[in-house]
């Protein structure tokens, strides 16, 4: 498999905690990071022995040792640097969620297409071997014809990342661009298209927020399969799973909505009770970088596509203003046309 010589746009945890780690174990080379300043990305590329370092993304995208972009800035960015990297021919892994709204989503869709890139969103959980097995026996037909989804992914924000994504809107902050995203990473392939939601938000921790720190929403996919989230920032102890009910059976998924390859999946059904086997448990993030390096060397899909990236993010804003607005809010999973 190709190995690629990627450019960090951004200093960010998850690139320091999960990317960078993955990336080395795959044989993949970073080449360089870009940040906020020159001292920040000097800092950060000395800790992690990242052999170039700039505060000026133009120059990092552009550089003949660089084939691929990382994008994990705060999420207001991942627009316009998407585009500066498309714009220099460099493909482009953006972290979710893919940006802050859909117009900005679909032209970094449009731009990375013409510029001939590949393009994907780095939503770890449809790459975990819970996720990937859920997903096949629904389609070879497990529980029959999906009835409804529970979807469980509150959890304890960490105090390190306690900061924009509770003080700063205009940055993307709060639990729907955080987690209900990832849960419609997840969903959206198990049921299709989603149709529209509600949702009730508070503010509940232990922290003055700016915006919702718990929510829960129902959404209705095609078909009238219902769908029930409850995301937080602010839940120690529950766990965290998803639980996918059919006319014939059910999934029951416990502990699989994490950055771990663990959790257990049962499967209910007339004949009893049983967990399934899951193998090949592999880290989560080389299973997704392993497929974008094949969508570069083979032109196929990545794991999750841009595509993929912008109807997960129409989810997410839609219970964000059902949440914001108590009214039933249409889910929107086409470009609008202009004009």
């Amino acid at each position: 498999m190709r190995t690629l010589r990627w450019g960090l746009v951004g200093a960010s945890d998850v690139a320091a905690t999960r990317i960078i780690p993955a990336m080395r174990r795959l044989g993949h080379q970073i080449a360089g990071v870009s940040s906020i300043s020159d001292e920040h990305a000097a800092g950060y590329a000395q800790r992690h022995e990242i052999p170039y370092f700039t505060s000026n993304i133009d120059v990092l995208v552009s550089r003949d040792d660089v084939d691929a972009v990382y994008v994990s800035t705060i999420n207001r960015l991942h627009y316009p640097y998407t585009l500066s990297a498309a714009a220099a021919g460099k493909h482009v892994l953006c972290e979710k969620p893919v940006a802050l709204n859909l117009p900005d989503a679909w032209a970094m869709v449009r731009a990375c297409e013409s510029a001939g890139v590949v393009f994907a969103v780095n939503h770890h959980l449809p790459c975990a071997a819970t996720h990937r097995e859920i997903r096949r026996i629904l389609a070879d037909g497990a529980v029959g014809r999906p009835l409804g989804v529970r979807v469980f992914h509150a959890v304890q924000l960490p105090e390190r990342l306690a900061t924009w994504r509770l003080h700063d809107p205009a940055a993307g902050a709060g639990v729907p661009l955080d987690i209900t995203v990832h849960d419609a990473a997840v969903v959206n392939p198990l049921l299709g298209r989603p149709v529209d939601a509600i949702a009730l938000g508070v503010r509940q921790g232990p922290w003055d927020a700016a915006v919702d720190d718990a929510i829960m929403s129902v959404l209705r996919y095609e078909g009238d399969v219902l769908v029930q989230t409850h995301d937080a920032f602010t839940v120690a102890y529950a766990g965290t799973g998803l639980e996918v009910h059919g006319v014939d059976g059910s999934i029951v998924a416990t502990d699989v909505m994490t950055q771990e390859p663990v959790g257990t999946v049962v499967l209910r059904d007339a004949t009893g009770e049983r967990e399934l086997d899951i193998p090949d448990r592999r880290d989560m993030y080389e299973v997704a970088l392993e497929a974008f390096a094949r969508a570069v060397e083979e032109k196929s899909e990545p794991a999750v596509t841009g595509v993929d990236g912008v109807r997960a993010l129409a989810v997410a804003l839609a219970v964000q203003e059902a949440a914001s607005s108590g009214r039933c809010v249409p889910v929107v999973t086409e470009p609008v046309a202009e004009g």
